[in-house]
């Protein structure tokens, strides 16, 4: 009698044991991404031969013909506000590359409350001129024109906080400079306060030049906005700032990680230091719910990197328990192998939850954004 009870009660334990070890190993895993797929185009117009879906026909709607970027954030009520970088119009030639056409805009936006994203990623509007147009929201060449000095504003991250839309943003007046730099007069921030219809410039919220934090992304977490940034272009490491919600246009609340102390340190961006080691180009955060890691995406430059992973561009990303790291190795998602110009990899913040993440990712010659998708997994 004894004997069985024995072995009932170890069998009664058995799927307690496994299931106790079965998250013991996802504690202990590392993400990993497979199963790459381009899935559908977001911009523009197909390509002769192009066999994708084409839910947005921007270029005949709104104008935008070539474009490039596709940074998404969570907007609330299951609204995701996207942000396109330099906009030509509907007479673009994708055969040329980015920075053809007419109706040259800066950078433009969108909406989607589309969540079902196996088909595609769906507009539901863009922000509009008074000809219809998709319209410059940061203030670029185009609005301020300055026949010496040729600059135009850029986003690099968004983020709803405070029940306010914000977006970040560089004012770039040279692409080619050393060491993978692109050159900024400043850093800084627009902000909505009525769901993306108007924006107006934060001024108080603005970076140097040569700041940690010219090219961000944010998260939430906890009851804080996470920002990881960048020096402006695709050669510097990443660095790690935080501050409350309320708090966003007052940096003097802002707080930067210190790994050396081990510690905040407030108002000082000068003490942060490095927790991603370059080369970290354009690049988006994401907490994912179900895997409990933090996942940053990034286009990867070799040429500035002493030990290239590979000799090309890639889509690459690393994981994390903390922010704070330590950060997993880097790893691929896709090289310019398989995708000839390829860079910004966007995720979709409201897909986090699931065994597949979406992200946008931009291709040079078409100059145009697609939208991506990877399984998810921890090993």
């Amino acid at each position: 009698m004894r004997s069985l009870l024995t072995r009932i009660s170890g069998l009664l334990l058995m799927p307690v044991l496994l299931l106790a070890c079965a998250a013991k190993m996802h504690q202990a895993g590392e993400i990993e991404l497979s199963n790459v797929k381009r899935v559908a185009r977001v911009t523009g117009k197909p390509l002769e031969g192009e066999n994708l879906p084409d839910p947005n026909n921007t270029s005949e709607k709104y104008d935008v013909g070539g474009t490039d970027l596709g940074i998404m954030w969570d907007m609330g009520n299951n609204k995701t506000g996207i942000f396109f970088g330099d906009t030509n119009g509907k007479d673009f030639k994708p055969q040329k590359g980015g920075g053809n056409g007419s109706n040259w805009r800066s950078n433009v936006l969108g909406f989607s409350s589309d969540n079902e994203l196996e088909d595609g990623l769906t507009l539901d509007s863009m922000s509009l001129d008074e000809q219809g147009r998709a319209r410059e929201i940061c203030a670029g060449a185009a609005a301020n024109p300055v026949p010496s000095d040729y600059y135009t504003s850029i986003p690099t991250g968004a983020v709803h906080a405070g029940g306010a839309d914000y977006v970040h943003y560089m004012n770039i007046y040279k692409w080619e400079a050393p060491k993978g730099r692109w050159l900024t007069h400043f850093s800084s921030l627009y902000a909505s306060y009525n769901g993306g219809a108007n924006w107006v410039r934060e001024a108080d919220v603005t970076f140097k030049a040569d700041s940690r934090f010219s090219q961000v992304c944010y998260a939430k977490k906890d009851g804080y906005v996470y920002m990881l940034g960048t020096l402006s272009g695709r050669g510097s490491g990443a660095w790690l700032a935080r501050f409350r919600e309320k708090d966003i246009l007052n940096l003097a609340n802002y707080e930067y990680w210190n790994g050396n102390q081990d510690k905040w340190v407030k108002g000082d961006e000068n003490a942060a230091t490095e927790v991603i080691p370059a080369p970290v180009g354009e690049a988006s955060l994401l907490y994912h719910e179900k895997y409990k890691r933090w996942i940053i995406a990034y286009i990867y430059d070799f040429h500035h990197d002493a030990n290239p992973v590979v000799k090309r561009h890639a889509l690459v990303y690393r994981s994390a328990k903390t922010l704070t790291g330590p950060w997993s190795n880097i790893k691929l998602i896709t090289t310019a192998k398989e995708y000839p110009g390829l860079y910004s990899p966007y995720m979709h913040p409201l897909k986090n939850k699931g065994d597949k993440i979406y992200f946008t990712m931009s291709l040079w010659q078409p100059y145009n954004v697609f939208l991506m998708s990877a399984d998810i997994n921890i090993k």
